[in-house]
C-alpha cells in the first residue's frame, strides 16, 4: 500500500486559487475568445471564463453571509461577468473574482458554516472545492488554446482524491442515477502515476457502491502515464486511448466508470 498523502491545508487552497486562476487567465491572454472549447461543447472560452467567474463569485457570497442555503445567482454581484465586453475586463473581472473568493474564504476559516451541496457545510469544503473547480477548468482552456498543462504533484493528486470523494458521496446519498450503476462485484480499477512515488489509487466496485484508498495493487484495469495526465483522463479531459496514458487490462470498465462518474 502507498503511503497517505499529506493533506493540504486551508490556507493552500486559499492561495492555490488565485495562481490556478492567475494560469487560466494566461491561458485565455491573446486568444479568441469566440473558440470553442472541445472538452466543454456547448461553451466558448469567453463563457468557460464567465463560469468560472461566477463560481467565484457565488461562493464568496455564500461564505461571505454564511448562508445556510443556496445563494440565487442573481442576488450575487457580477455575477454574470464584466460590464464591458473586452477581454481586458474579462481578464480584470476573473482576478477580481479570484481575489474576493480567496479572501473572504481565507477570512472566514476552514471550519466556518456554509451552505454545500454536500455533508460538509464548511468554508474549507469550498476553498477545496474551488481549487478543483478551476484546476479542471484550466485544463479545458489550454487545451483550447494548444498551452501546456501541468499541475503540481501535490495539487493533481488531490483533485482526484477530491473527485473520489465526490463520487462515493453522490452515489451514497443518491444524487445521480448514472452513479448508481457503479458496483461491483468484482471489478476494480487502478490509477497510477508514473513520474509522482505514491500517487497510485484503487477504486473497488463492490455490491454496496464504490470504495478507493491509496494503494499499489492489481485491478481489473489500470490506468498508467504521468500524474497531470492520468487526471485529465479520469476528468475526461484526455481520451483514454491517448497515447500519453497507457490502459492496461478491462478498458470498457475504464470506459464505464468515465461514462457514469463525469456529473458536476
Amino acid at each position: 500500500m502507498t503511503a497517505a498523502p499529506t493533506p493540504l491545508d486551508h490556507d493552500f487552497y486559499c492561495a492555490e486559487i488565485l495562481r490556478q486562476t492567475d494560469a487560466l487567465r494566461s491561458h485565455l491572454d491573446g486568444a479568441d475568445l469566440r473558440t470553442p472549447v472541445p472538452t466543454c461543447p456547448d461553451w466558448t472560452l469567453g463563457q468557460l471564463a464567465v463560469h468560472v467567474g461566477g463560481a467565484h463569485r457565488w461562493i464568496a457570497e455564500i461564505v461571505r453571509t454564511k448562508s445556510t442555503a443556496a445563494v440565487p445567482q442573481e442576488r450575487v454581484p457580477a455575477f454574470e461577468g464584466p460590464e464591458k465586453d473586452e477581454p481586458e475586463a474579462l481578464d480584470a473581472w476573473l482576478g477580481e473574482g479570484a481575489a474576493l473568493c480567496a479572501d473572504v474564504l481565507r477570512t472566514a476559516g476552514a471550519d466556518q458554516a456554509a451552505w454545500s451541496w454536500t455533508g460538509d457545510a464548511t468554508a474549507g469544503f469550498w476553498a477545496r472545492r474551488m481549487t478543483h473547480e478551476t484546476v479542471v477548468h484550466r485544463a479545458d482552456a489550454a487545451l483550447t488554446v494548444g498551452a501546456e498543462y501541468v499541475l503540481a504533484p501535490e495539487v493533481a493528486a488531490d483533485t482526484i482524491d477530491e473527485w473520489l470523494e465526490i463520487v462515493t458521496y453522490v452515489q451514497a446519498a443518491r444524487l445521480a442515477p448514472a452513479a448508481a450503476e457503479l458496483r461491483g462485484p468484482g471489478r476494480s480499477i487502478h490509477l497510477h502515476a508514473t513520474d509522482t512515488p505514491g500517487a497510485e489509487w484503487l477504486i473497488e466496485l463492490g455490491e454496496d457502491g464504490v470504495s478507493w484508498r491509496r494503494a499499489h495493487e492489481k485491478a481489473t484495469v489500470a490506468l498508467r502515464g504521468p500524474l497531470t495526465d492520468v487526471l485529465s483522463v479520469f476528468y475526461r479531459r484526455l481520451p483514454a486511448d491517448s497515447p500519453r496514458v497507457e490502459v492496461l487490462g478491462d478498458a470498457a470498465l475504464l470506459d464505464f466508470w468515465l461514462e457514469r462518474a463525469s456529473f458536476g
